[in-house]
């Protein structure tokens, strides 16, 4: 039976879009995994920008080590760490041991809204994303030295919204508070999105 230990992170400016993290004791095989509830994400610009992903760490004090990793583009993230594309899309690094099949990486799918980020799916080898792909199947595609991280030339499916896009997406996520200013073609682009996927 595992047994739950909390930790609440408090104060954290700069982690605002992490609120707390909970580990867990050693399960049936050994292994630690960080527990995750629909607190834990928040805005996706308290995150720290890196080219045109976001990156954090559910362990204040690690966050230096997932910058690096993230900065150099190569490595294996340490534990904690967050990946965020588009607001709606999760990634997160359990401890070594969690799950050896995705390399240790838990993949969150969100609804998200002033009010905050729902789960509509989690889970390592079998969660699918809003276009109905496995996360899994295209991540493990990413060449070794990547760490399933997808970025231009690493080795994924190309994903099916422009760069573009993904930058209004991250521009106007909803949980994090006033809506900026859009220019006309950020309108356009804003209103494309919300045509193909609703909302």
């Amino acid at each position: 039976m595992k047994i739950i230990r909390k930790i609440a992170i408090l104060g954290l400016a700069s982690l605002a879009s992490l609120t707390q993290f909970q580990v867990l004791a050693d399960d049936d095989n050994g292994n630690k995994a960080y527990e995750i509830d629909e607190t834990t994400f928040s805005c996706i610009n308290d995150m720290s920008r890196v080219r045109g992903f976001f990156v954090d760490n559910l362990d204040k004090s690690a966050l230096d080590k997932t910058l690096s990793v993230a900065n150099k583009g190569t490595g294996e993230y340490p534990a904690g760490s967050v990946v965020q594309l588009v607001p709606t899309e999760v990634m997160v690094k359990h401890p070594k041991g969690t799950s050896p099949a995705t390399n240790d990486w838990e993949f969150f799918e969100l609804a998200v809204s002033p009010q905050g980020s729902k789960f509509t799916a989690r889970g390592f080898t079998e969660v699918k994303n809003r276009f109905g792909g496995n996360c899994l199947d295209c991540h493990k595609k990413a060449k070794p030295e990547f760490d399933l991280i997808c970025e231009t030339g690493h080795g994924c499916d190309p994903i099916p919204i422009t760069k573009e896009m993904i930058a209004v997406t991250q521009k106007t996520d909803p949980r994090c508070g006033v809506m900026p200013t859009l220019n006309d073609k950020e309108k356009v682009i804003l209103k494309q999105l919300k045509a193909a996927f609703g909302g």
